[in-house]
């Protein structure tokens, strides 16, 4: 007769607990490497993303800047251009400087009715003292040591 041996299923369940649960193949362990890289990268790409997003808003913040101190860069050169020209000194000569040229009249006008000035009489001022006067350093010592007011002259 031949020995045949029965197995339970308990140790069938046992051998493949001990072939999944025991040790790591090495599929497992090259899916949790490839995860681990997934997530890494998932990770830097989500940072990289908000980095271009910020550096995006600072970008268009500079630009709009350099594009209005251009505009202000062509008013100021447009405006020192007419300063330096002929018109903006015959402008300000007669209409700040008040001079004229020859054969021309310097009209100043004035308001009509206006009040002819009278001087007034000064007033005459007279300095006063307000406040008590304040006392010496020696009439103040005085009192210190004596207990009573410093004599008078």
């Amino acid at each position: 007769m031949t020995d045949t041996t029965i197995s339970s299923g308990i140790e069938g369940n046992a051998r493949a607990r001990n072939r999944f649960g025991g040790r790591l193949t090495s599929i497992q362990l090259m899916l949790a490497g490839a995860l681990t890289i997934g997530l890494v990268l998932a990770l830097n790409f989500s940072s990289r993303i908000s980095l271009d997003r910020d550096l995006a808003r600072i970008h268009a913040e500079f630009t709009r800047e350099i594009e209005a101190l251009l505009a202000e860069q062509k008013e100021l050169i447009a405006e020192l251009e007419y300063v330096k020209s002929d018109a903006y000194v015959e402008y300000w000569a007669r209409d700040e400087g008040k001079m004229i040229r020859e054969g021309e009249f310097l009209i100043l006008p004035q308001s009509v009715g206006a009040a002819v000035y009278e001087p007034r009489p000064q007033r005459r001022l007279v300095e006063f003292q307000t406040t008590r006067p304040e006392p010496k350093n020696w009439e103040l010592w005085w009192a210190l040591f004596f207990d009573e007011p410093p004599p008078t002259d």
